[in-house]
């Protein structure tokens, strides 16, 4: 009996042992650290493609508490109940093109509205000028022709708050959505769109833009055309032949109502 309850205790001490082992070794296991979620999550945006930085300042984005200035009235209205037209021109001033634009609508008596890039006026000092005084108007197109749908807050709100000072903006390629809507309205400004396209940016050739316009041409539409971004010949060239088929219609061209701010 006493060499049996000695394994016996034996047995146990030896069980103890292993015990002990197997509980040390699974408190330490649990100590150890867990792998972190996974902080090298690759970004949208590359981090070695250039992208535009938003400041943290006001004038970089659009401030909450930038007061909205208040709402010109629809520049066209006050044309009056004859048969006109609004001619526009964008994408200028351009020291070749805008002259010849403007010696061409004086010679009809006719006016139109230029909406104008600020990138361009600052090239082209005293073109501003030269448009204003023949009586015609000016309205913005921002400063540098982006997409403003495409672009971010910041630069969305610095080309349409700090671009040329008018009460009219036309957004180029004419995209334009909610925000861009809002930023204009908050600018203090109306969006003019148009409603008569000829294409000239694309050059089609002279007779297709004549006949373009004088296809679509109804009173109180706005007539899109451009004084910049390109050999303007053909512009010019069908400006000077539709202007008096127009004008012995009984159409006048008034320049819209653009307040230069």
């Amino acid at each position: 009996m006493t060499r049996k309850f000695a394994a016996f205790v034996t047995t146990l001490v030896a069980l103890a042992a292993v015990g002990g082992w197997m509980m040390a070794a699974a408190v330490g296991h649990s100590r150890q650290p867990h792998p972190a979620a996974a902080t090298t999550q690759a970004s949208a945006t590359p981090t070695g493609t250039p992208t535009e930085a938003v400041s943290s300042t006001p004038t970089q984005s659009t401030p909450p508490s930038t007061p909205a200035k208040p709402l010109p009235p629809n520049p066209t209205l006050a044309a009056g109940n004859g048969k006109v037209l609004f001619l526009t021109f964008d994408d200028g001033p351009d020291p070749t093109w805008t002259p010849q634009v403007l010696a061409t609508l004086a010679q009809y008596g006719a006016h139109a509205t230029f909406f104008e890039l600020g990138e361009m006026q600052s090239e082209h000092a005293g073109l501003r000028e030269q448009v204003l005084a023949a009586g015609n108007t000016i309205g913005s197109h921002s400063i540098t022709h982006p997409q403003l749908t495409a672009v971010s807050p910041a630069k969305r709100h610095h080309e349409i708050f700090d671009g040329p000072h008018s009460t009219c903006f036309r957004p180029p390629y004419g995209a334009t959505n909610t925000k861009v809507r809002a930023e204009i309205k908050a600018a203090g400004m109306v969006q003019v769109l148009w409603d008569v396209d000829p294409r000239d940016w694309a050059r089609p050739g002279t007779s297709a833009i004549v006949h373009n316009i004088l296809t679509h041409a109804h009173s109180g539409r706005i007539v899109l055309m451009h004084d910049g971004g390109g050999n303007r010949t053909q512009t010019v060239a069908a400006l000077k032949q539709v202007l008096p088929v127009l004008k012995a219609q009984g159409y006048t061209f008034p320049a819209m109502q653009c307040e230069q701010r």
